[in-house]
């Protein structure tokens, strides 16, 4: 029984490394991974506070109250902003509300002697969202000033690192997508394997040999399983030439593997019911939609989990690839119950 198991896979294997389907696949992953680099790259440029500013800093005119060579207006300035000081909240809040400045800074003292800072920012969000990035520098450096006049010599602005968006687009964006669009690609495959036995009237043929249709099928999603696997295991070797550090590999992995099952076998699943090829793939592909959209809205996704993993969060591990597991070996009962459909 598992020799004749173990000759389906390697044929399948063999089969699919022979079709153009997988060399098409593995290339349009390349593209992708090409494309993501491109677009991270575009997404750091358009995000660069130094660019914006070379460009259009002295556009940005921002009011902040207080003596014109306070502190927070010297680092505002110094920045390349256009800077108008108000002596009290009042004028302040008039030149804002009438659009003579874009945004308005306010350092209020508590009786504490803390300074609490306020910002006022226009209706518009991109406005918005342009002047918080901007004055972002300048914040840091008026925060270094205020510890430093208490004696406090911890510098943020020091600090050095990633980008916090080069850091968020590769862990939540490019790392789920390079593992789990292999475990897409092998639910399509499992469908191509099973409805080609129905559609060429070999099935008979294959359970000649001491195979069950259960066995038969079990075959087929390891051989797509397989070889999905084997291609998040050489995404994951070359995002580590690229120096990326990625923690808990061996749990992404398997995270990896599990979501390939779920796939493959969801995709089994959908093809024992209908035995054709096009439906099978479109309702497939339904279903991808659908789980994907559930998983978000229960805060259990797949995505979430391998974005966690990958940045080594101490509160995530292999306790959180379990409810997947459960999902797997569900669906993998409903498929030995369906797969008798096939013999109809």
């Amino acid at each position: 029984m598992i020799r004749p198991f173990f000759a389906v896979v390697k044929k399948e294997i063999g089969s699919v490394l022979r079709d153009r389907t997988i060399i098409i696949a593995v290339l349009i992953q390349l593209f992708i991974a090409s494309f993501s680099s491109s677009l991270l790259l575009g997404m750091l440029s358009l995000y660069d506070a130094d660019t914006i500013m070379r460009f259009s800093g002295e556009g940005i005119h921002l009011g902040v109250v207080g003596e014109e060579n306070a502190p927070l207006a010297s680092f505002l300035t110094e920045r390349g902003l256009n800077i108008s000081t108000f002596p009290t909240l009042k004028e302040a809040q008039s030149a804002f509300y009438q659009g003579d400045v874009l945004a308005l800074l306010d350092t209020p003292k508590d009786v504490n002697g803390l300074v609490e800072v306020k910002l006022y920012l226009p209706d518009s969000d991109a406005l918005s969202s342009l002047i918080r990035m901007v004055i972002q520098e300048p914040l840091k450096q008026y925060e270094n000033h205020l510890r430093a006049e208490r004696g406090i010599e911890v510098r943020y602005n020091d600090l050095k690192g990633k980008p916090a968006t080069s850091f968020e687009f590769i862990y939540s964006v490019l790392i789920p997508m390079l593992m789990f669009f292999p475990a897409f690609v092998a639910g399509s495959m499992s469908i191509d394997m099973i409805t080609e036995e129905v559609e060429g009237k070999t099935l008979q043929t294959l359970l000649s040999a001491p195979l069950t249709i259960s066995g038969m099928i079990g075959a087929k999603i390891v051989a797509a399983v397989i070889l999905a696997i084997v291609q998040c295991g050489a995404w994951l070797t070359l995002l580590h030439i690229n120096h990326i550090a990625i923690n808990n590999i061996a749990w992404i992995l398997v995270m990896a593997l599990t979501v390939a099952g779920i796939t493959s076998t969801a995709a089994a699943i959908t093809a024992s019911f209908l035995q054709d090829r096009e439906r099978s793939q479109f309702i497939y592909s339904l279903l991808l939609l659908v789980g994907a959209s559930l998983s978000t809205m229960l805060n259990i996704s797949p995505i979430t989990t391998i974005s966690r993993l990958a940045v080594g969060d101490a509160y995530t591990n292999g306790l959180n690839i379990i409810v997947f597991a459960l999902i797997f070996i569900g669906l993998f009962f409903l498929l030995l119950r369906s797969s008798r459909r096939l013999l109809k």
